[in-house]
Order: C-alpha cells, then structure tokens, then sequence
C-alpha cells in the first residue's frame, strides 16, 4: 500500500521540503545583511542633519537600522525557541512547483534587464507568463507585451523623466 508521500501531488501526497523555522533563519539572516548594505551606504553618502535639511542617508539608515533590529530579533527568536510550528513543513513540493514556475522565470528577467534593458526584458516577460501559465494565445498576449511596456516607456522616460534601465534598441533609436 502507498505512503502518503509516495502519492503524487494529485492525489494529495504531501512531501517535505524544508522546515519553517530553517527558513525564517535564512530570510532574517539574507535581511539583516541587506539592512546592513543599506546602512553602510547611506553612512558612507551621508545620514547625518546638514544645514538644509536630511542628507541623501537620513532616511534609509534609519529604515536599514529598523530592518536589521526587527530581522536580528527574528533570528535571535528561531535560532533560541524550538517550537512545533517552527518544525512543521515549510512548503509541499506540489506548493513549491508552483512557486518556482514563477521565481526562476523571474530570475531569467532580471538578468535580462542588465543586457536588454527594462522594457525589451519586460515585453519578454510578459509574452512567456501570458503564453504559458495564461495559456493566451499569440494573438492576445503581443499586444499586452509591447503596450505595457511603450506605455510604461512613455510614462516614466519622456512624462516624469525618470531614467530607467535601456538596452541596445533603445540606445539604436536614440534614448
């Protein structure tokens, strides 16, 4: 007879992967470094009160210092207490499928971004998510994937002049 974790996801086998308390270790530590990038440079362009007003890392050293108090105590709190709840599952692989099949393509997208730029990468993005998981049709998903994009172009490089991450198509018609 089958075990609860030789049946598929289908059929309602529910499979470990990692425990709950191992990753709110690993997310708190991944912030409390994050915060302390965040407070290191806001140091280093200045967090201190000048004559008019807050220098450019008042605000983020505070909100990197906020951060790494808060992560340091979630960590210090899993890392001390062994609870149940801390060593219950942290995900099924059926949940965990479902959860790559959108962080990986993400990945794939920001990489993206450093070699074709914001809007190419993200008419990419948005093709592959509304062809695959939406299951859309050709027909339906080009026209989302390149007006999102020229509309978000417009919005943000030529109405609030805000420059974002271009490519070489866009370096070829002159932005």
């Amino acid at each position: 007879m089958a075990s609860e974790h030789d049946l598929t996801p289908e059929q309602g086998g529910n499979q470990r992967t990692v425990s709950t308390r191992f990753m709110e270790l690993v997310v708190s530590g991944l912030l409390m470094i994050v915060a302390a990038v965040v407070m290191y440079d806001s140091y280093r362009v200045g967090m201190g009160w000048d004559v008019d007003g807050p220098q450019a890392g008042y605000f983020p050293f505070y909100v990197g210092l906020i951060m790494l108090v808060s992560s340091t105590v979630t960590f210090l709190y899993h890392l001390i207490v062994r609870s149940a709840a801390g060593q219950a599952n942290f995900v099924d692989r059926s949940a965990l499928w479902l959860v790559l099949k959108v962080l990986l393509p993400t990945i794939v997208y920001v990489v993206l971004i450093g070699y074709l730029g914001l809007y190419v990468a993200s008419a990419i993005y948005i093709t592959f998510f509304m062809l695959w998981l939406g299951k859309y049709s050709l027909f339906k998903a080009l026209p989302i994937a390149i007006g999102l994009p020229l509309f978000m172009f417009w919005l943000f490089e030529i109405a609030f002049l805000i420059p974002l991450p271009k490519g070489p198509l866009e370096a070829a018609l002159g932005f």
